[in-house]
């Protein structure tokens, strides 16, 4: 019998996807549900249904998955952040790390299985970056999430992947939404002003950054918001705003202006210091970042007469903490402000041997290769979409036999590792990191050589 919308049905959830729905099979039919672990046995309410797939909804769990725990977030099951609430730690780290082995297997073809997978030490509070959606109405801030899916904004003040502080935070900005009437943003009419608010933490200095995200030119009663932050962080070292007028999801728009204090922020990592703007990308989890980093040293192997390409560099981060174990650093990253803060983060170490150049990828390398650099080993770490084949083709021209591969999404490592592998490349070594406990997303690293 064909499923319909509506039908409920029992259904053993079997195993997980990458976005963390569970999986049942009715008559043979794939049925997803999310908030589900292999082993419940449930009563789902389909809520859509095709010839191929269905995908309901818990109505009733009739028998507990023994790796099922009781989600200590209120919004967990609405948010479209955490998938993984529901289940053991234990649980996830387990089905991270079978994500990297099949999508290795599946979409890459290749036969290996990754060492291990580093577990996080905290899974809460660990992230140094928020930015929240806002919704306003009668004069009410309502901050936090997108549900699954869609851009309906889930309210999560004090959401538990967050420093606490970032609470405080929320409580400030929407003292002044009341009093000087600030409206939000809506998508449909390109009106209001306010978009997102955005936190940043350096966890090894304390400091934190405030950023409102406007549809304008200019932020009303400054000063009041201003005063309001102060009261709100001890550490408070930057208050920015950034410009964002066109009709885009992306958050962040071209232009920030400071309001007080600071542009950007230091942190440290592996004994580097690292200044960071608005813009710049930079890892979410202190302590995992640290140890990804010190995996991509393990990985690479330096001995000191190296020359290193650091592309997608950001603000240098994984490069100037390899700086002193090669002859020479080249860092190749799209965003400026990103090249700005990578320059002034050298000279802030001390670092003499390290350059860089404001390209994306493709073309950066294309100017190395003008330059007639011959590097020993290239450092990747794109962003999500992975990296373009082309970067693979200068890479050959360059006489490139050594890759430290850092990626966000095994998927795209997994089709990158395919398309090195056409190039006489193999892969030697691969480690998962969680830096993104209780959500489905997991870091790896990985070694290609030739």
């Amino acid at each position: 019998m064909a499923l319909k919308k509506n039908d409920e049905i029992k259904l053993n959830i079997e195993s997980v996807t990458s976005e963390g729905s569970g999986i049942g099979r009715y008559e043979g039919m794939a049925v997803f549900v999310s908030g589900t672990a292999p082993g419940d046995e449930i009563l789902a309410h389909i809520i859509k249904a095709t010839k191929s797939y269905a995908v309901g909804i818990v109505k009733e769990i009739i028998t507990h998955s023994p790796q099922r725990v009781e989600s200590d977030c209120p919004v967990s099951s609405k948010c479209g952040g955490c998938a993984f609430r529901h289940i053991s730690y234990e649980a996830e780290l387990e089905y991270k790390l079978a994500r990297v082995n099949d999508a290795m297997k599946r979409i890459g073809h290749i036969d290996i299985k990754a060492e291990e997978i580093l577990a996080a030490p905290e899974i809460n509070h660990y992230r140094n970056k928020a930015q929240y959606p806002v919704h306003i109405e009668n004069g009410v801030l309502t901050a936090g999430f997108y549900a699954n899916k869609s851009h309906r904004v889930i309210p999560c003040e004090a959401c538990l992947l967050h420093p606490p502080e970032f609470e405080r935070g929320i409580a400030a900005f929407a003292k002044w939404v009341k009093k000087n009437n600030i409206t939000s943003y809506d998508e449909k009419t390109g009106r209001g002003l306010l978009r997102h608010i955005y936190f940043r933490k350096a966890f090894a200095t304390g400091q934190i950054m405030a950023c409102a995200v406007i549809n304008g030119i200019e932020i009303p009663d400054k000063d009041y918001l201003i005063a309001e932050l102060q009261q709100a962080f001890e550490k408070l070292e930057s208050v920015v705003v950034n410009i964002n007028s066109e009709n885009t999801n992306v958050i962040l728009g071209r232009k920030t202006l400071t309001l007080r204090g600071s542009d950007k922020i230091t942190d440290e990592l592996l004994g580097r210091r690292f200044v960071i703007s608005p813009e710049s990308f930079y890892q979410v989890n202190h302590a995992q970042c640290e140890r990804l980093y010190q995996t991509a040293a393990e990985f690479a192997g330096l001995i000191g007469n190296e020359t290193v390409l650091d592309m997608f560099c950001g603000a240098g981060t994984i490069g100037l903490t390899l700086a002193d174990k090669c002859r020479e650093l080249i860092g190749v990253e799209i965003v400026p402000s990103a090249i700005e803060n990578a320059r002034e983060n050298a000279q802030l170490n001390g670092v003499t041997n390290a350059r860089f150049i404001c390209a994306d990828a493709f073309e950066g390398a294309k100017q190395i290769k003008a330059m007639g650099v011959q590097p020993d080993i290239a450092i990747v770490d794109p962003p999500r979409k992975g990296c373009q084949r082309e970067l693979f083709d200068v890479f050959d021209d360059l006489g490139i036999n050594k890759i430290v591969y850092v990626s966000c999404d095994p998927a795209t490592l997994a089709r990158d590792a395919a398309i090195l592998y056409e190039k006489g490349f193999k892969i030697d070594r691969l480690k998962a990191v969680d830096l993104f406990p209780r959500t489905v997303h997991v870091e790896c690293v990985s070694l290609f050589t030739r």
